[in-house]
């Protein structure tokens, strides 16, 4: 069941991403171009996303359990640290150069675009230097 949900979902984001534009760069370097040829169409998206974000939280959280699992899996620490200025200042950059973040990144592979077969490496490799570092670092920890 889990993963037909997890199945159904993805399809639904994909399906979103093509719809809105979103999985073509262009529009990405665009929203941030503000003094050239700016297109605004990126915060509409995103708008609808928090307010859709914010209403299915209250909604979800209001249930014993999730429906496709056992138990909700919550952040154990609110802190602040590096990892969490770091990371995103990283993902911002690269979204910002490359014009793809993951999920548009994906999709944009399989509508044939050829900036994401040199974007999607890149990012797992990223994805695994992360790893690497921080069990690295748990290792040093534990020791």
């Amino acid at each position: 069941m889990s993963f037909i949900v997890n199945l159904a979902l993805g399809l639904l984001f994909g399906i979103g991403l093509v719809v809105s534009g979103m999985s073509d760069p262009a529009k990405v370097q665009n929203f941030l171009d503000l003094f050239g040829t700016w297109d605004p169409s990126l915060a509409f998206v995103m708008g609808g996303a928090v307010v859709t974000a914010f209403i299915g939280y209250r909604l979800v959280f209001k249930r014993p359990k999730p429906v496709a699992s056992a138990a909700f899996h919550l952040p154990a620490s609110t802190a602040i640290d590096r990892r969490i200025l770091v990371g995103p200042a990283i993902f911002g950059i690269g979204w910002g150069l490359g014009g793809f973040c993951p999920g548009p990144a994906l999709t944009a592979v399989t509508l044939g675009a050829t900036g994401a077969y040199a974007f999607l490496p890149m990012m797992f490799l990223g994805m695994w230097l992360a790893r690497m570092a921080a069990a690295r670092k748990a290792a040093a920890t534990a020791a």
